[in-house]
């Protein structure tokens, strides 16, 4: 089908070019959000004699995203999982994850603005494409952790998941007991002073 671009759209062109796409795109994505009309006679006539408009709404459109992208870029979220002692998550953190946590921090977004190539599966800091405008993308950062406490020291570049091996390490090195679970057999050293105790203790008798 060939349209009539109403804006830019990556890898199609800017406003005003009119290009190929498959029907189903059209039909699914660029028309019904407005993002193109079909490119009929009638459709071409109708863009030119608002083209002036739609390129002053697309310019106020842009700058007011420019202003925002200014305030929010690298800007960090923290996103709170349930992860195994390896990292991985139960679960991921989608495009949809995101646009909703971002919003209840004030960033108002669609998922389809979250540009994410796949789900994120494990902890750790993660850059992400955000884009405000069809001519504006920003990257923020997605931090996810067990806890808070973990996304802060994640924050400071400690590697969490190195601190919990430590931690097993630590306590397996002060334990009691030996492989089998039972307590290590006393030394010689040992044995000899408690029987000289008891032969001390027999002579007083």
């Amino acid at each position: 089908m060939q349209v009539i671009l109403l804006e830019r759209v990556e890898k199609l062109g800017s406003i005003g070019d009119e290009v190929s796409v498959k029907d189903g795109f059209a039909r699914n994505f660029l028309l019904p959000r407005k993002k193109a009309l079909r490119a009929t006679d009638a459709n071409r006539k109708v863009f030119e004699a608002q083209r002036e408009a739609i390129e002053q709404e697309n310019a106020e459109a842009r700058e007011k995203a420019e202003r925002l992208s200014s305030s929010i870029a690298d800007k960090t979220f923290v996103v709170i999982r349930s992860a195994s002692d390896m990292g991985q998550l139960y679960g991921s953190v989608s495009a949809r994850d995101i646009a909703e946590i971002a919003t209840t921090k004030k960033l108002k977004l669609q998922r389809n603005q979250v540009l994410l190539n796949a789900p994120v599966k494990e902890l750790g800091i993660f850059p992400v494409r955000v884009m405000l405008h069809p001519e504006v993308i920003v990257n923020i950062k997605i931090n996810v952790a067990r806890s808070q406490e973990e996304a802060e020291a994640q924050e400071r570049g400690e590697n969490i998941l190195a601190k919990k091996e430590e931690g097993v390490e630590q306590v397996v090195g002060t334990g009691e007991f030996d492989e089998f679970g039972e307590a290590p057999a006393e030394t010689p050293a040992a044995t000899q002073g408690a029987d000289a105790h008891s032969d001390e203790a027999e002579d007083r008798a």
